[in-house]
């Protein structure tokens, strides 16, 4: 699946615009911070995650974000869309893919181009060493949130693209990106408020909040490819849209009861929540399948051995006689139509 879809991606539009214009807006932005001698702002949470530290270290950074965080990933809106509008799906499930092999598939081609283009882009971040005043530390930490970020909208987009309709897609991915934004803030606000600069809580949960909302864009795609619905289950879209809904409320809860330290918690419980929610049942091993009917299907004709025999022929005696019974005449009652048969009997 993951090569499938790298192939069609790699011809697609989405992804060679992109691409060549990133590099175009590179080479300005690094033009632009020679020439203005621009130089990274001071920022104490120096980690993963923190979206500020995009915003204060210069224009390359800026750009690199707006090209890997929002013009590719939002893309996946229409991948599984053709899917589902097509009747592929139906095709896929029928083979050895599982539905979350599927959605799988996708959002590793699809994080694969981005993770591609800002390994692209590297080289212009070491050239602007030659300015002075940038940091290690500090790239490294842009680097790791803009691959969280990314990850985060690719499967956030992926999840909306299952629905139908420009409107509803975009209802879900707001719904999507700020139910990631409140919860992932508070555990970093949290953990930040108690800990001088971004230490091992403050990256423990910035991961924690990037798997966490993975899982979550994954399982509503994933909830979307269900075949059958029983009129008993509740529909399994509505239970990964109301996880949505409740993951802040429930990320609040860990971080206030951790003293702001692992709201981590919370958010690993709501990605595995998000992922059990919509298991499709499976039969144990050691059952067996049951066999084909088929409706219509000739019944096999017995041989010659398995034909059920007579009697008589079963013993190797003579097949028995059948005496011809004559049908009364009008007018004639059966006792006379029986001595007229045995009369002709005799006189034969």
């Amino acid at each position: 699946m993951l090569v499938k879809e790298m192939r069609q991606n790699m011809r697609r539009g989405s992804f060679v615009i992109p691409f060549l214009a990133v590099h175009a807006l590179a080479v300005a932005a690094v033009i632009i911070e020679f020439q203005t001698g621009a130089t990274e702002g001071f920022s104490e949470m120096v980690g993963m995650m923190n979206v500020a530290l995009l915003g204060t270290s210069g224009p390359l950074w800026l750009a690199i974000s707006l090209v890997c965080v929002v013009i590719m990933p939002l893309g996946g809106l229409v991948l599984m869309g053709q899917e589902l509008e097509e009747g592929n799906h139906e095709l896929l499930l029928l083979t050895k893919l599982s539905r979350w092999k599927v959605v799988r598939g996708k959002f590793f081609s699809l994080w694969s181009l981005c993770v591609l283009t800002l390994v692209s882009l590297l080289p212009y971040v070491l050239v602007r060493y030659q300015i002075g005043g940038i940091e290690l530390v500090r790239d490294l930490a842009c680097t790791l949130t803009v691959l969280g970020l990314s990850g985060v909208v690719c499967a956030g987009a992926i999840g909306a693209s299952s629905f139908r309709g420009l409107g509803g897609r975009m209802a879900v991915m707001l719904l999507f990106l700020g139910s990631a934004l409140a919860s992932g803030g508070v555990a970093l606000a949290a953990c930040g408020a108690q800990t001088d600069g971004a230490g091992v809580f403050w990256h423990l949960n910035a991961f924690a909040a990037t798997a966490c909302f993975i899982m979550m864009g994954l399982g509503l795609a994933r909830s979307r490819l269900r075949l059958v619905v029983h009129a008993y289950e509740v529909k399994p879209s509505f239970m990964v849209v109301g996880l949505l809904f409740f993951t802040p409320f429930v990320v609040g809860m860990t971080t206030a009861m951790t003293a702001g330290f692992a709201g981590l918690v919370g958010l690993v419980g709501m990605g595995l929540v998000a992922v059990y929610a919509d298991v499709t049942p499976k039969a144990p091993s050691w059952v067996k399948a049951p066999e084909a009917n088929v409706p219509g299907a000739a019944s096999p004709v017995p041989t010659a051995a398995e034909a059920p025999k007579g009697p008589a022929v079963a013993q190797g005696g003579p097949p028995p006689v059948v005496q011809a019974v004559n049908p009364p005449l009008p007018g004639q009652d059966a006792t006379a139509a029986d001595g007229a048969s045995g009369e002709s009997e005799d006189g034969r």
